[in-house]
């Protein structure tokens, strides 16, 4: 057996059309393989970054444009009886030729293809093509022949296996891509192959057992075996001749369990698989890393309606999650070091669930690898996302294979915890004027509920399915309804102020966010606008989401002093967003265990926009990472609205009972305390506690000059309550003094105040852009100091560090 990646000598032609620039139309343009059409146009410099500026606007022509890419190789037989052309990944609609003759077809990007080659294949060069036809054409013809059916957006992408998101989202660009976006290769083998393993792990009663389904394609029909060997116990299992499937079952007593970050250790276990011939050569083997764990969907009636509780290892876990968009529009630039930062990124703001968007791709190795090592649950969305699905074929086929193939591909990492069908295209059957101009169409309706079910019980029943996200459990159920399954809030961003948050108390919120713009650094790198300001051109292109600078100004209006340039209108707008996603994180976390589990929308971006991204598309964590931290932390104390009054809540998503002395104190924003009360704090593990406020607490004789101050332990962070909103309150002019040293490679900046601080935040990417800082978001009273420690590539200057528009807080706005 052997096996010959074909990533060298490509080149890339545009199939000669009236949309093809001079400057394109019939050069040979080298091509990186895995990689995309745009990425080689501009490596070649024959395009502009559609990233920058409006760019992307001259760029349509790429995916209406047919695309050519040839290599040629050596080969030299060996004595193989097989050999095939194994194409993990085309994107989409691919003709591939072998020496002129056609070898295969394909017309999905979520799943890979292996054409037989051998017959093919000549001694010395051989030339390989793949001629990639216009999704646009494909998508199109097929949305003529079987009439069109609603979607989010003007785009055909529900016409199409293909990453959705491609065709523009209300966050990302429109850049439909072309290209050999995985490995391609061939591989030599004679007798038989492991086609598929697949290893289905539980953990029952101290046993761990790991049920190894393995599929054998044969160029004979001679006896096989299989060896399996995992946490240093062996098994061995025959296949009898002409036989193409086994399954071995390896038992292992006590084994360490994998759990979730926070929750415990992730010892994972290799499993080697060899497939041997009857006289014991090895003919191919399989490896992965393995964890014993196991999973349970907790969706039982109750008296507040149907839960949806993830268990693991037996505890259920509070989901604190983020939604998860590609990393990037073109996939070979998401590299592993790179999904590593991101992960880190989402470990540090205390996540532990990563829900893969259906609107992108089935996520790859190295992401479910790493997310395998930090523990981060990953619940996996099939793809499908805001659109009417058709089922006719050739989709039917189509969906099918690639579930097939990606939910065997899979199954042996411990991370992903649960599918589900599609995100809101249930939800947008019964709310989104979808029915009428149905007209009875198919809409998906059959995957959700029949296809993708029946395929995640054959091949996967170790894990839970949810049909769709929203989803309450039953067609005879609304599918968005809070109290039964998951639930999706966008009112709050697309028409309603963000204290609506606290009217749901709902199971388990899978999508809620909220927009701001990226760092400035950010923007400065992608826009050429000057001045730079909210509604300048570069600004406004870079805002995809339908009256997105109107929404954003509508939650300024509601909370904030009005800005006076776009200095203040880039803190303030990110601010807001920090604000609203904690708000809403706190009070649903202050409901457990009736909600049992937040995903915020979203983790990253895929380009430098406003969105509602925590870290923005170069990579940056803006001030709402820092909120998430807070709201996310295993141990959380809230004051919240209950019942008339205010309460204080402690929730301890923990191991061990949280005992602690508290304290309330109602102050006015001079230090001054007006009504103070104590408690002893007894959380038991994973549980909350609420505690209802003396009146005298939460009656203030000043609203607008007064604010509560919660604070538990020696080293827990406070929790502040304003009895007015800040454009209301009756704030001081700010007055700081400051004081910036070297420390450990870095700056340590100490801000002492001699007024209240509201949400003091230092963006020392303003002076460089690789600078980062360790908090934001910090609230002083007078007379109190807190220290930033700032990383640069070389010191920063300590006057520009610590003045605006680097050193912001809220009542800087005072002036």
């Amino acid at each position: 057996m052997s096996r010959q990646t074909l990533h060298e000598g490509w080149v890339l032609r545009a199939v000669p059309g009236p949309q093809v620039p001079p400057e394109v139309a019939g050069r040979a343009v080298p091509a990186t393989v895995p990689g995309e059409v745009h990425t080689d146009l501009l490596a070649a410099g024959l395009i502009p970054d559609p990233y920058l500026d409006d760019n992307e606007n001259g760029l349509h022509w790429i995916g209406r444009t047919d695309w050519v890419y040839e290599t040629t190789f050596d080969w030299r037989r060996g004595g193989d009886e097989r050999v095939d052309l194994v194409c993990a990944g085309l994107d989409t609609v691919a003709t591939v030729t072998l020496n002129g003759t056609e070898v295969g077809r394909t017309q999905n990007q979520h799943r890979g293809y292996r054409f037989p080659a051998g017959p093919l294949l000549r001694r010395g060069a051989n030339t390989l093509t793949v001629r990639f036809g216009s999704a646009y054409r494909y998508a199109e013809a097929h949305r003529d022949r079987l009439g069109d059916r609603p979607n989010a957006y003007p785009e055909p992408f529900h016409f199409i296996r293909k990453t959705a998101c491609n065709f523009g989202w209300d966050w990302g660009p429109t850049v439909v891509t072309a290209g050999i976006w995985q490995e391609i290769g061939l591989h030599a083998w004679s007798t038989a192959r492991l086609a598929t393993v697949r290893p289905l792990v539980t953990v029952e009663d101290g046993v761990g057992r790991v049920d190894l389904h393995v599929e054998v394609e044969r160029a004979g029909d001679d006896p096989l075996t299989v060896r399996a060997t995992v946490a240093g116990v062996a098994v061995e299992v025959a296949v009898p001749a002409g036989e193409r499937h086994a399954v071995a079952t390896v038992t292992v007593r006590d084994p360490a369990l994998w759990w979730p970050v926070g929750y415990g250790d992730q010892p994972l276990h290799d499993l080697d698989v060899t497939l041997c011939a009857a006289d014991g050569r090895a003919l191919d083997g399989w490896s992965r890393r393995i964890g014993f764990r196991s999973v349970r969907l907790d969706t039982a009636p109750d008296a507040h309606g149907s839960a949806f509780t993830l268990h693991v290892n037996g505890v259920p876990v509070f989901v604190r999650g983020v939604n998860w968009i590609p990393d990037d529009a073109f996939p070979n630039r998401v590299t592993r070091a790179r999904l590593a930062e991101r992960f880190a990124q989402a470990v540090g703001a205390n996540v532990n669930l990563l829900r893969v968007w259906g609107g992108g791709r089935y996520e790859s190795e190295d992401f479910y690898e790493l997310a395998d090592e930090l523990g981060l649950l990953v619940q996996q969305d099939f793809l499908f996302a805001c659109a009417a699905y058709p089922e006719e074929e050739p989709f039917r086929t189509e969906v099918e294979a690639e579930a097939r193939e990606q939910v065997t591909r899979l199954a042996s990492h411990p991370s992903l915890v649960l599918w589900t069908g599609n995100n809101e295209n249930i939800w947008g059957w019964h709310d989104w004027d979808w029915q009428e101009p149905l007209a009875g169409r198919t809409w998906g309706r059959g995957y959700y509920l029949e296809l993708l079910p029946a395929i995640v019980a054959e091949l996967d029943p170790t894990r839970p399915y949810w049909p769709g996200s929203p989803w309450s459990g039953s067609e005879d159920v609304y599918p968005n309804d809070p109290a039964h399954g998951t639930t999706h809030i966008w009112d709050v961003w697309n028409t309603d102020d963000y204290t609506k948050y606290r009217e749901y108390v709902p199971r388990f919120v899978a999508e809620f966010g909220y927009q701001a713009p990226p760092a400035y650094a950010t923007l400065r790198r992608a826009l050429s606008d000057e001045p730079l300001a909210h509604d300048s051109p570069g600004m406004a292109h870079h805002q995809k989401a339908a009256d997105g600078d109107r929404k954003l100004q509508r939650g300024l209006d509601a909370h904030l002093p009005a800005a006076a340039d776009f200095d203040d209108w880039h803190y303030l707008t990110q601010l807001n967003q920090a604000r609203a996603i904690q708000l809403g994180v706190e009070h649903f976390r202050s409901h457990r265990p009736v909600c049992m589990g937040t995903i915020v929308w979203q983790l990253n971006d895929c380009w430098p926009v406003t969105s509602w991204a925590a870290v923005d598309g170069d990579g940056r964590r803006k001030p709402l990472w820092y909120a998430l931290r807070r709201a996310y932390a295993d141990r959380l104390l809230t004051v919240q609205p209950r019942d008339g009054g205010l309460a204080l809540v402690a929730v301890n998503e923990t191991r061990e009972a949280w005992r602690a002395p508290a304290t309330v104190t109602r102050l006015t924003l001079t230090g001054e305390p007006r009504a103070k009360t104590s408690v002893d704090l007894d959380v038991p593990a994973y549980s909350s506690v609420v505690l209802a406020l003396p009146a005298e607490l939460v009656r203030p004789d000043e609203a607008r000059r007064e604010l509560l101050v919660a604070e538990a332990g020696e080293t827990a962070e406070r929790a502040l309550w304003f009895f007015a909103t800040d454009r209301e309150v009756e704030w001081p002019a700010a007055e700081l003094s400051a004081t910036v040293e070297p420390a450990g490679g870095g700056q340590r900046v100490r801000v002492t105040a001699r007024t209240v601080l509201r949400d003091l935040t230092i963006f020392p990417d303003r002076l460089d852009p690789a600078a980062q800082v360790d908090r934001a978001l910090v609230t002083l009273l007078p007379g109190e100091s807190a220290t930033f420690t700032v990383h640069a590539e070389s010191p920063l200057d300590p006057a520009s560090l610590t003045a605006r528009p680097v050193l912001r807080c809220v009542n800087d706005l005072t002036r």
